[in-house]
């Protein structure tokens, strides 16, 4: 006879799981806010910075911002990480980062 799949077991997994990728996201987006030395602006300065970001429409602007940030991830990561070491990696974990 099979064993019935424990379901409960199985949701505890899986909300570990995404409490771990959330936190990730978290700690990597706090790493590439101290390797851009971001974290020298006042905290209401960098979240409208970041608004605008988002809410700007023009795709033109978002795709010099993209190559902008594909060409400083290249930059950390040729010479040697200087500032993903900084920021504990945010050259190497540039995926999630840069699309933003």
């Amino acid at each position: 006879m099979r064993k019935p799949r424990d379901f409960d077991a199985e949701l505890k997994v899986l909300n570990d799981k995404a409490r771990q990728l959330k936190d990730h996201k978290l700690r990597q987006l706090g790493e590439l806010v101290i390797a851009t030395d971001a974290d020298a602006l006042p905290i209401e300065q960098l979240a409208g910075l970041l608004l605008a970001g988002v809410e700007n429409k023009d795709s033109s602007a978002k795709e010099s911002w993209r190559k902008r940030g594909a060409t400083f991830f290249q930059r950390t990561a040729r010479l040697g990480g200087s500032a993903g070491e900084r920021s504990g990696g945010v050259a190497s974990g540039s995926g999630s980062a840069q699309s933003s």
